[in-house]
């Protein structure tokens, strides 16, 4: 029994490290932060409109269309990364792959384009 408490005993004390860290990090904010927003603070940000409005409102397509956007192309750099890392190591299999995948996000972003979905007006 002393054998396994003592193969726990690490796992044990991590678990105790990071509650503590977290509690601390937790109480520290609560006493620390400021509770005084003002009314650019509160106001709309990313999506648009008031979050607390009535919930059947009209409100523009662009802003998740922007959104849609920014993640397909986020995922092409997730994409990139790996493949530049091992670049020495690729075959030309891997490489024409590779330039086959940005020639369609290629073609679909020059698609977007043409139909204005990254024009604001």
């Amino acid at each position: 029994m002393d054998a396994l408490l003592r193969e726990y005993l690490p796992i044990l004390i991590f678990l105790g490290v990071t509650v503590a860290f977290g509690l601390i990090l937790l109480l520290s904010a609560a006493v620390i932060a400021v509770r005084n927003p003002d009314a650019e603070k509160v106001s709309a940000y990313e999506c648009g409109f008031n979050a607390f409005d009535d919930a059947r409102m009209k409100f523009d397509v662009r802003f998740y269309l922007v959104s849609i956007l920014f993640i397909i192309f986020d995922l092409e750099v997730a994409f990139l990364f790996p493949w530049a890392v091992a670049f020495a190591d690729i075959s030309m299999v891997g490489f024409w792959s590779m330039m086959a995948f940005l020639g369609v996000l290629t073609v679909g972003f020059a698609y977007e384009w043409k139909k204005g979905a990254l024009e604001w007006e």
